[in-house]
């Protein structure tokens, strides 16, 4: 096709001539179908995962499709061309999986400009990063097409995070560690602590499963959610989230959002699961750089660091500079003072549900290694327990879980105020 630009962000954009040459023709699904012989390749099931932050498409199939991104504006939409793919029940499924709220998409449409070509119209709000990659069979997941819509001015957190508190903070104050004694404390800059709370997995990564369908994903976000609103009552804390809603952020990701807020501190709650239906008990994980301290830490270290292999990372776009701040080995103050409040969360939290560990445990999660940042790993309980399933499933369960991991980091910078910055 002779009358294409390729635009700045990569995607090809149609000349006029070729805009107003597209026509789109409401036809039945069979009017679509190619020759089995002819087919390369079928969508045996479509996804889709709205967010603010971005919206993920998931075509899955049993073999890699081949295919073509296309940007087009003025109206804003994105076509992308399947080669070789006939639209089936579970295709055409995908315009009803659009959700009317859906911050980036408004439609989907069909069309087979030539025989062997289908041709897939997402109707944009607005103009989209678009982001699409391939990814092999993992899990019980087949071959995935996966079409990431980022917006073209995305959200900063840290801007986020200091125009909230400019919101709350209209005159200077002097600041209140909590547990510290604030009447004899001296005037000093307001700076609220700042945590990063992570809600495990997310999206395409369900995380661990329940008896009862259970997943580990809702209850993460739940108790987060949770966690949150504790905090943040507290005037002296200011929360983030590395997700606040269904969908998946990568491991180095989540890291990145701690590092870009000057988190004082990362949680990352998760919901533990084994093949033994009797495990069963709260444990709490930090950084290692020697070795797990037990087989089940290595395992289940191994295990949360398999979620960017489920949930869906686009390995063409990693950050090298995090990539080297992830590497480095000199996190020796950030593990102790990992573990530190780590043993106060865990004192905490055995008021409320048994333990499964009597001690900090340590491996290496990805997720936990953020160099500057103490960082923690909550496994709150055994979801493949059928009675710690019914807690994580409660609501009430969920606030007690919430409230002693908010009681154990109130202890921690009682006794371990953070250092001043400058934001």
């Amino acid at each position: 096709m002779p009358d294409r630009a390729r635009g700045g962000n990569g995607a090809l954009t149609f000349s006029i001539e070729r805009r107003r040459a597209l026509r789109w023709l409401t036809m039945p699904a069979a009017a679509f179908a190619i020759p089995p012989a002819m087919a390369a390749a079928s969508v045996a099931s479509t996804r889709v995962w709205p967010a603010q932050e971005y919206t993920r498409v998931i075509l899955e199939g049993s073999e890699p499709i081949a295919h073509q991104l296309v940007s087009l504006s003025a109206p804003d939409r994105l076509v992308l061309d399947l080669e070789g793919v006939e639209l089936t029940t579970q295709l055409a499924r995908l315009a009803t999986q659009v959700d009317a709220n859906d911050p980036y998409i408004t439609g989907v449409r069909f069309g087979r400009p030539v025989f062997s070509v289908l041709r897939v119209v997402f109707d944009l709000r607005t103009g989209v990063n678009p982001q699409v990659f391939q990814l092999p069979p993992v899990a019980e997941f087949g071959h995935r097409l996966v079409l990431d819509l980022y917006p073209l001015n995305p959200v900063d957190p840290l801007m986020a995070l200091l125009e909230r508190e400019a919101l709350r903070d209209d005159t200077p104050s002097v600041p209140t560690i909590p547990g510290a004694g604030a009447r004899n404390a001296k005037p000093k800059p307001s700076r609220r602590i700042v945590v990063a709370i992570d809600p495990g997995h997310g999206g395409e990564d369900p995380g661990a499963v329940g008896p009862r369908g259970t997943y580990e994903k809702h209850v993460a976000l739940a108790i987060s959610r949770k966690l949150k609103r504790l905090l943040d009552a507290d005037g002296t804390v200011q929360t983030v989230l590395t997700r606040d809603d269904d969908y998946f952020v990568p491991l180095a990701k989540r890291v990145a959002k701690a590092r870009r807020v000057q988190a004082d501190l990362f949680v990352s709650i998760h919901a533990d699961a084994f093949r033994e239906a009797r495990a069963r008990g709260s444990s709490v994980f930090a950084l290692s750089e020697n070795g797990a301290t037990s087989a089940a830490a290595r395992w289940l270290a191994q295990k949360e660091n398999e979620a960017d292999l489920i949930g869906g990372v686009n390995l063409d776009v990693r950050d090298p500079m995090l990539a080297r701040t992830l590497l480095d080995l000199s996190q020796a103050a950030q593990i102790s003072d990992s573990l530190k409040v780590g043993r106060h969360v865990l004192n905490e939290i055995s008021e409320h549900n048994t333990l499964h560990k009597a001690a900090v445990e340590q491996a290496g999660f990805a997720v936990l290694k953020a160099p500057d940042i103490p960082s923690i790993l909550v496994e709150t309980a055994f979801i493949s327990n059928p009675d710690e399933e019914l807690k994580l499933r409660n609501d009430r369960h969920q606030q007690r879980f919430a409230e002693s991991i908010g009681d154990g980091i109130r202890r921690y910078f009682a006794g371990n105020p953070p250092l001043a910055v400058i934001r």
